[in-house]
């Protein structure tokens, strides 16, 4: 039996009354899953991974989630810069297991003694590593991925979508994405927000 870990029910949302960026907008996202948010920029995709997080509230319908974790498109936004990648994760991750901290830098290609290092000393695609293995380590039920990919090259860009499809066993990933052969690539289902 497929168990929900998002449920959009019939959300209506504007920045004013008179303009509405969803109107009776509903998504079920279940575990094993990933869904593309595609559309242009504008076209509320942002905001859906705000309502999503609670960070805004829908003036009508229900959002119902369960344990969240984020991917952002910038990695050096990601982490604070006088802190080593290693003490930002142990902020947020609850009984770091050691062993699964390892194993999951070797699926990641990510040398363990990176995490020692400060953002501004790693590449972008290493730093885009570092933050999969947070949002991985911290157990999410749902992952919100926000174009995680459009500031790494091409070949970058496909290893990481191709390194998060693999951890679908553990949660299901919500996807942000302005491009849409990766959407159609990776995706079960996807959702133009240009043509709602």
């Amino acid at each position: 039996m497929k168990k929900s870990i998002l449920k959009i029910d019939s959300i209506d949302f504007g920045y004013s009354k008179t303009n509405l960026i969803y109107k009776n907008f509903s998504l079920i996202l279940n575990k094993g899953e990933l869904i593309s948010i595609v559309g242009a920029s504008g076209s509320g995709k942002s905001t859906l991974f705000e309502l999503i997080s609670n960070n805004l509230k829908p003036s009508n319908g229900s959002i119902y989630t369960k344990k969240i974790s984020s991917i952002y498109q910038d990695p050096y936004s990601s982490f604070h810069p006088s802190f080593s990648i290693i003490n930002q994760i142990n902020d947020v991750v609850v009984d770091m297991d050691k062993n699964e901290l390892k194993n999951l830098c070797k699926e990641l290609s990510l040398d363990e003694n990176l995490l020692d290092k400060k953002s501004y000393e790693l590449s972008g695609g290493q730093l885009q590593r570092c933050s999969i293995l947070r949002a991985i380590l911290m157990k999410p039920d749902l992952l919100l991925a926000d174009e995680p990919t459009s500031a790494l090259d091409n070949v970058i860009a496909l290893e990481t979508m191709q390194l998060l499809v693999k951890f679908l066993d553990r949660f299901g990933i919500l996807l942000i994405t302005h491009d849409e052969n990766l959407a159609q690539w990776c995706s079960d289902k996807i959702i133009n927000l240009d043509t709602n």
